[in-house]
């Protein structure tokens, strides 16, 4: 087990990520939002497709419109992502002890990363809440534009809704991070062993140019391969979250489950499959630019993982 001084280091190569996450990241997921909000309705689809959405987007706001809410996921993304990887790689190592093993153990994965998923879900529901709200506002009366910023959101949410609005959303957001999380980390160690066991062979050069494309592309294609992973495990109950988080319904079911079923008799597996374009374009580079930040900021910092 990592003393102290390593724990922080983790949590610090955390939030890293969850920066360099956000700034690939957001305008793909603004995208997402609006589709899941829009494409859901009885009234039909408002979007044909992604490309239609972002056009949208582009020719009513601008290029700010994409990164709407950003400010919030800056945030929110920044501390979840220090929870994030540093409660998995601290849990990881707890239950992996003093094994040498180098090989992935799913017994030590799949429990470190669920727990990780649970926890980070209480920082991140309030935070998307107040993305989600900001990034799904437009000209539609359904959504009208009522917040100027993540903040008012937040302070009209908590005014008019209380801490249990705040909250919206919060159980479906724990069943995705903690299955997805799971997914994730499972995908992330396997194809990153399988790929350094094939590169670190005698077969390929040892030179320095060499080893660090090697581990920048080591952590590109393990990084995209596991977000990808994780939105198509997920995205049903990201949409339900969404719809749950953004709907103006104050009797609205909070239990996604019942939310997923209303969907599926409306718009089919399409609905419950919704932004799933614009997801899994923003899954590959996004966390692909996640994983080669923290590896190299655990470098950096001096941490080894071997």
């Amino acid at each position: 087990m990592a003393g102290a001084g390593d724990a922080a280091k983790e949590y610090v190569a955390g939030s890293v990520a969850g920066v360099a996450q956000v700034i690939v990241g957001h305008p793909f997921d603004t995208v997402k939002v609006k589709m899941q909000a829009h494409n859901t309705t009885a009234q039909g689809k408002v979007y044909k497709n992604a490309f239609h959405c972002t056009s949208r987007i582009l020719l009513e706001e601008g290029i700010r419109g994409l990164y709407k809410g950003a400010s919030s996921s800056f945030i929110g993304i920044a501390v979840e992502s220090s929870l994030f990887f540093g409660t998995y790689s601290q849990a990881k190592q707890l239950l992996q002890g003093r094994s040498e093993d180098g090989r992935p153990q799913l017994q030590v994965i799949i429990p470190s990363a669920a727990s990780s998923g649970a926890l980070i879900s209480c920082v991140l529901t309030p935070t998307e809440l107040t993305k989600c709200r900001m990034q799904v506002q437009g000209n539609d009366a359904v959504h009208a534009a009522r917040y100027s910023s993540p903040l008012d959101c937040a302070v009209k949410t908590l005014e008019s809704e209380g801490l249990r609005g705040i909250y919206r959303g919060g159980l479906a957001t724990l069943f995705r991070e903690a299955i997805g999380n799971a997914v994730f980390f499972c995908a992330y160690e396997y194809s990153r062993f399988w790929m350094h066991n094939y590169l670190d062979s005698p077969q390929f050069s040892a030179s320095n140019h060499f080893v660090l494309a090697k581990d920048i592309g080591i952590g590109i294609i393990s990084g995209g391969i596991s977000g990808m992973a994780f939105w198509t495990a997920t995205l049903p109950l990201d949409v339900a979250k969404t719809i749950i988080q953004t709907n103006p319904d104050p009797h609205l079911s909070r239990n996604p489950f019942q939310i997923l079923r209303m969907i599926y008799k409306r718009a089919g597996m399409g609905g419950c499959y919704a932004g799933l374009g614009p997801t899994l374009a923003r899954a590959f580079p996004a966390n692909a630019a996640a994983i080669v930040a923290w590896e190299y900021s655990a470098k950096i910092l001096g941490i080894n993982r071997g």
